[in-house]
């Protein structure tokens, strides 16, 4: 079920999106539901707002994960001048993709299916397993150039107009 990890964005022509947005996320716990209005506000925009449910669950898990798992320890929690973490948002006709990208180059570590059944108590662990279940599809690439870090993807598939 987790396959996906280390795999970059299916083929997509950057240049032909219809529409693009992002929002710096500073390292703050309100960062997570800036992500989410950032989110209703631009789904909203383009008339996808039905989507928000599932796609506001995997924003959430995918800032959640960057915010907790990929910054360094001594990463002010407070305005930093670079936010550490991005939330981009893409739609082409019938795909739409959520991206963060955070400064760590170490990738996602998901956790097997059987150790989320025997811990049903955990109140974490499980946020990749949603990712794969709300999205179509997952992944996560390296930064290249000079871009440090890593981007973490999930692909929505939309209906044809």
């Amino acid at each position: 079920m987790l396959e996906p990890l280390r795999q970059g964005l299916p083929p997509l022509n950057l240049a032909a999106a219809s529409d693009a947005a992002s929002c710096a996320l500073h390292a703050r716990y309100e960062a997570v539901r800036e992500a989410r209005h950032f989110t209703r506000g631009t789904l909203d925009q383009w008339h996808l707002g039905d989507r928000f449910d599932d796609v506001c669950l995997v924003v959430s898990e995918l800032v959640t994960n960057a915010l907790r798992h990929a910054l360094p320890a001594n990463t002010p929690h407070l305005a930093a001048p670079e936010p550490p973490v991005r939330l981009h948002l893409m739609r082409w006709t019938e795909r739409l993709v959520c991206a963060v990208r955070d400064p760590s180059d170490e990738g996602p570590v998901t956790r097997e299916p059987e150790d989320l059944s025997e811990d049903c108590s955990a109140e974490s662990g499980r946020g990749l397993f949603l990712v794969d279940s709300f999205s179509d599809s997952w992944g996560w690439h390296p930064l290249a150039g000079a871009l440090s870090g890593k981007v973490v993807w999930a692909l929505f598939r939309l209906p044809q107009p």
